[in-house]
Formats: C-alpha cells, structure tokens, sequence
C-alpha cells in the first residue's frame, strides 16, 4: 500500500466532514447522509482490491 492512498483516504475524509458540516447547517441532513454514503463507497472502492491482495496471501500462506 502506498503513501499516497493514505493521503486521497485523509482527503476524502476531510472533503466529506466539511460538506457534511454545511450541508448539516443549512439544513439538509438527507443530503449529508448520500454525500457520506459516497465517501464511504469511493474509499472502500480504493481498499477493496488491498483487501483481496491481503486474503489471497493468507491463503497461499497457508495452503499446503
């Protein structure tokens, strides 16, 4: 995993908290929600292949 994944995830992270924030002031909690929503599906998407990576090695490891 590289540096620079860690900072887009920091990124998204902090772009997320501070639309949430004012959207959340001006009254649109829905549309907080979805822009939460998205952060979340875009971050798991830059994981998930990491993930499988990580399952694929155990399984190697420990495959006979």
């Amino acid at each position: 995993m590289s540096v620079s994944l860690i900072f887009k995830i920091a990124a998204v992270g902090i772009l997320v908290s501070i639309l949430n924030q004012v959207l959340k002031h001006s009254g649109r909690e829905e549309h907080a929600f979805l822009i939460s929503l998205a952060g979340l599906i875009l971050v798991l998407t830059w994981i998930v292949p990491y993930i499988y990576d990580l399952f694929m090695m155990m399984q190697e490891l420990f495959t006979l």
